[in-house]
């Protein structure tokens, strides 16, 4: 059987120096460095030895005992390290000194959904008939088989969440507790990038048993610095009531706020939106009614 390039395969050990161990098998030689030695036992000329063997990023024959953590038959978690837009992606899979690519025939064809440096992906190896290594994605069927069963009570709460792929529609992600997601187009500031980290919040269950996330801002982190100026003012009242609504007077507006009507108006509008206030159009006034500083606790 021929030895692939990106498996774990047994040689005999040729010859050594002061750093390295040589490995033939099937007639071919494979530098493997003592310090990437994990065995319990001190390997010596003759024995047979066990490692991952592939080209490194000099196309030099090596092998290894710090295993990668993706192989061919074992999915890891790898992250982005290059982007190259000819070619792809280069993802570290815990290889001492080679990345592998995933190729941008597996990514998304939109260029902004591609992958950033330090983003994640869960990938597993592959070695082309040319003897290249590759990291191919995981398909939907392996994170069905990775998903958690979700608690029922979890609306409302911050997740913190993996892109494992990017569409015209929206996100499916990978919650860090293993729960499967998805964001709508419709609940994310700009398209997702495959691979993405990032904190959503659930919103609801789908009838395909995934939980809908949105990955907006919360109102009240929404809420521009007129608005938390507001905020502000009407937290420091005791009857958390302000004398002022979008019919006051601009002059009374700018000496109190130090901002204009106009300013003023839109702030109020936000605040109201955001269900945070009230406002009194009889009296003339503005309550506070939800303080979202008092309303962080699953941050």
């Amino acid at each position: 059987m021929l030895n692939m390039l990106g498996t774990v395969e047994k040689g005999k050990i040729i010859d050594e120096n002061e750093n390295a161990y040589y490995v033939q098998i099937d007639g071919i030689t494979y530098e493997l460095k003592k310090q990437e030695i994990t065995q319990d036992d001190i390997p010596k000329v003759g024995d047979e030895i066990e490692g991952f063997i592939y080209d490194n990023k000099h196309h030099d024959r090596e092998m290894t005992q710090f295993l990668p953590f993706a192989q061919p038959d074992q999915y890891g978690w790898g992250k982005v390290t290059e982007v190259r837009p000819g070619l792809g992606v280069f993802v570290d899979v815990g290889l001492p000194d080679k990345d592998v690519v995933l190729s941008m025939d597996d990514l998304p064809r939109e260029k902004e959904r591609w992958p950033r440096r330090d983003d994640r992906l869960l990938v597993r190896l592959e070695t082309d008939y040319k003897d290249r290594i590759w990291a191919k994605l995981a398909d939907e069927n392996i994170f069905d088989q990775l998903a958690a069963n979700f608690p029922n009570n979890m609306n409302n709460q911050n997740v913190f969440c993996t892109v494992y792929a990017s569409r015209e529609i929206g996100a499916f992600v990978l919650t860090d507790d293993y729960y499967l997601g998805f964001v709508h187009a419709s609940q994310m500031p700009r398209p997702m990038r495959l691979g993405e980290q990032f904190k959503g919040r659930v919103i609801g269950v789908s009838q395909y048993g995934r939980l809908n996330l949105s990955a907006l801002p919360r109102a009240f982190e929404e809420i521009d610095d007129d608005a938390q100026m507001i905020l502000m003012s009407l937290r420091r009242r005791e009857t958390k009531t302000l004398p002022f609504y979008d019919k006051s007077d601009a002059q009374e507006i700018k000496s109190y706020f130090g901002i204009s009507k106009s300013a003023f108006k839109r702030a109020v509008g936000h605040l109201l939106k955001a269900g945070l206030i009230e406002e009194n159009k009889d009296a003339g006034t503005i309550t506070l009614i939800k303080d979202p500083e008092e309303d962080v606790d699953d941050e």
